[in-house]
């Protein structure tokens, strides 16, 4: 592709072959009336009578030679001492002789420019991963959000609003409002998300959402074959938990102990809930946040753009088809 300053695109070459060659004009006439100079212009010719169609195609600018370009060895050596120090650019560069900023180069050319897509015990990549299909696995977690008095929390008024001294002053007389569960369900391939609030992650409670969970990914036309969880008690000694994945046909899947990577999609969907609901404006109660999650869990399926998907909401991949933006 040309690039945008370009005085002449693959149509205006054979402009210029036409009145020159077709209708006998002169060079510097033609070259005049498409705005570019005589040597372009001869440029283009030559490479017409040498090639004939195919020499007015743009051209890789990439160069021939690259005598200096960092030899294999060296990347190779910059990517071992990155897996196995998980030392950052500056710290590299000293090591191999090279500057930080050919070394940052090599690790994003390599994929293994950010830290925390490595696993610190391994070195081994955690992120990027994905399912083949819609279902084969789906990442199930819950999230602890503090309640919200009436009139709002302070959070968003800020520490010194009468929100967030008479929430020091009920901690302090031992009147708390308690907590939320918000429990998620992210299919892998997908990303399409589930999300329910309960008061408790009991496993009568988890076995409830991952029923319903289930219902709402078949309405998308997808079969739960694993769930992956944490370690909780729920899931791992659960009878409830354990008689509603035999139910469903699922095998359960559970993440290292103390590696929260493992359940990574989770994870991240459960920042963006926190980021783009719970503290995305001030609620003037519990409620008024509840009533606003199941339209934003609308917005992130159908409407809001994923990055690991190419810009496109994970209704895009449902049954491989662009689904609908209703």
């Amino acid at each position: 592709m040309a690039h945008r300053n370009a005085r002449l695109t693959v149509y205006a070459r054979r402009l210029l072959v036409a009145r020159v060659v077709d209708e006998g004009r002169p060079v510097a006439h033609v070259v005049k009336e498409l705005g570019c100079s005589r040597a372009t212009g001869y440029k283009w010719l030559a490479r017409w009578h040498a090639e004939g169609d195919a020499g007015l195609a743009d051209r890789p600018s990439v160069a021939h030679r690259l005598p200096h370009k960092t030899s294999a060895e060296v990347e190779a050596r910059i990517c071992r001492l990155r897996v196995e120090r998980k030392l950052g650019p500056r710290r590299l560069a000293p090591l191999v002789g090279l500057p930080a900023s050919t070394v940052h180069a090599i690790l994003t050319r390599r994929g293994l420019h950010r830290l925390a897509w490595l696993d610190r015990p391994t070195g081994h990549m955690v992120r990027r991963y994905e399912r083949a299909r819609p279902g084969e696995l789906v990442h199930v977690d819950v999230k602890k959000l503090g309640r919200l008095r009436d009139g709002g929390g302070w959070r968003a008024a800020g520490r010194d609003s009468w929100q967030h001294r008479r929430s020091r002053t009920d901690q302090l007389a031992g009147r708390r409002v308690g907590y939320d569960y918000v429990h998620c369900a992210v299919d892998d391939h997908t990303r399409l998300a589930y999300a329910e609030i309960h008061p408790d992650e009991k496993a009568t409670t988890c076995a409830v959402f991952l029923r319903r969970a289930a219902d709402f990914f078949a309405r998308h036309g997808i079969t739960i074959e694993r769930v992956m969880t944490d370690n909780a008690f729920a899931y791992r000694h659960g009878r409830a938990w354990r008689e509603a994945l035999t139910d469903l046909g699922g095998q359960a899947r559970f993440t290292r102990p103390y590696r929260p990577q493992t359940n990574g999609k989770a994870e991240r969907f459960n920042r963006t809930l926190l980021d783009e609901w719970a503290y995305a404006r001030p609620y003037s109660s519990n409620q008024d946040r509840a009533d606003a999650l199941p339209d934003w869990l609308h917005i992130y399926n159908y409407h809001r753009s994923h990055t690991s998907l190419g810009g496109q909401p994970p209704i895009s991949r449902v049954n491989n088809g662009p689904g609908h933006y209703s």
